[in-house]
């Protein structure tokens, strides 16, 4: 047959989903999941997002700009402002989800053989995207030992060669939860300042925030005008997962006006989506405290059962609904499917995403697991009670 692409066969599974066939196995055997390997929040859509798709009277379902509905950037806009994030709609270019902002993202900034520096654990469809761009990932290994801070910048600044395009951050972090301070923010901003690099953030997770501490956008700096590279989306923050969509955010013209090349040669992002998406912004603030108290409970039952496990250590999240676990396995992948497959407690067993598909560097965070706490707080007792008793099954067989 034909060769496939270099970059096809290049392309890394996800370490969140590449599990789905034992699950699916598992499900068929009749055994009950407990699924917290995806970031899948069970949080109810606001009502005023689906009244807007449902009480629609739209005659013809069209394309709608490139860039998005003009309607839909003026409003998010005042969103960012609201957050002190001082932007105008023509910054703004509508997406198909977060995703699809991190493409234009890699195809507007970088050329193969390029490379983008990344602190590992991250979210693992960045290698994906470095992959499809032909651009390579240059890690940086932040550490389970300090929560995940960020690395000392100076790890960062050795990784810079002339083929360095950017820096590449999630915050708060996917998978480590972990939230920047406005020290470690600002640190990033005179590096890429120092090197004229661009600074990508990926903010999807900005409301999520805990413990009264604060959310430091990259865009809040004037200093990076022209390097700063915003990646939001709705999917999280309003539990519009199957929504898809997102934007790419920047004060730099010339950087939008070709990620705009980008976004007409995929048309237009779904008008239905930015119709939901549109009305979600006038949700109360009172959905978010809500959302944020029942996240913070979550988190604070998670990691309480988790501690009383022989063995298990969990690095404290400070944002995000994300929190890694080192457990007393060598191969936490050969673990979960083992759990899908072989062990269940009456009929009933969890799916954890392995966390090594978070890292770039081969055999790290091998012994490490991701976990999502989206589900409801007796579940998620419930699944921790079934993942302490699969331990002692594995290690004692």
């Amino acid at each position: 047959m034909p060769k496939l692409s270099f970059k096809g066969l290049e392309m890394p599974e996800s370490p969140i989903r590449k599990l789905a066939p034992f699950a699916d196995k598992a499900k068929e055997e009749g055994k009950k999941i407990y699924f917290l390997n995806i970031g899948q929040p069970d949080i109810a859509t606001p009502q005023v997002a689906l009244d807007a798709v449902k009480n629609n009277d739209l005659d013809i379902l069209s394309y709608s700009p490139s860039s998005g509905f003009d309607s839909y950037k003026k409003k998010l806009a005042k969103y960012y402002i609201s957050n002190g994030i001082d932007v105008e709609p023509s910054d703004l270019i509508v997406t198909t989800g977060g995703s699809e902002a991190l493409l234009f993202t890699m195809g507007s900034i970088t050329d193969p053989g390029d490379e983008v520096i990344i602190p590992e654990p991250f979210y693992a469809n960045y290698n994906g995207f470095a992959v499809a761009s032909g651009v390579t990932v240059k890690p940086v290994e932040s550490h389970f030992e300090n929560n995940f801070a960020l690395p000392p910048i100076d790890e960062f600044e050795a990784q810079i060669t002339e083929r360095t395009k950017a820096i590449i951050v999630c915050n708060p972090g996917n998978p480590t939860g972990y939230l920047y301070t406005k020290d470690e923010i600002q640190k990033l901003a005179d590096l890429a300042l120092k090197h004229d690099l661009f600074l990508v953030a990926d903010e999807v997770y900005r409301e999520f925030v805990y413990d009264g501490v604060e959310h430091h956008s990259i865009m809040s700096l004037p200093e990076l005008k022209d390097h700063a590279i915003m990646v939001d989306s709705v999917s999280k923050r309003y539990s519009m997962c199957g929504a898809r969509i997102g934007c790419m955010v920047s004060r730099n013209k010339e950087l939008m006006t070709t990620a705009l090349k980008f976004a007409q040669a995929r048309l237009s992002p779904p008008t239905f989506a930015q119709i939901a998406s549109e009305a979600a912004l006038e949700t109360k603030k009172d959905y978010f405290l809500e959302v944020n108290k029942e996240y913070t409970d979550r988190r604070d039952t998670l990691i309480e059962a988790l501690e009383d496990i022989d063995g298990v250590k969990v690095a404290k999240p400070k944002g995000a609904f994300y929190c890694v676990a080192e457990l007393p396995v060598e191969d936490t992948e050969d673990f979960a499917k083992w759990m899908l497959s072989e062990f269940d407690v009456n009929g009933e067993t969890v799916m954890v995403a392995p966390a090594s598909g978070f890292y770039s560097t081969p055999g790290t965070g091998l012994n490490q697991i991701r976990i999502a706490y989206v589900l409801e707080k007796q579940n998620l007792l419930k699944a921790v009670a079934i993942l302490k008793m699969a331990l002692q099954t594995y290690t004692n067989r």
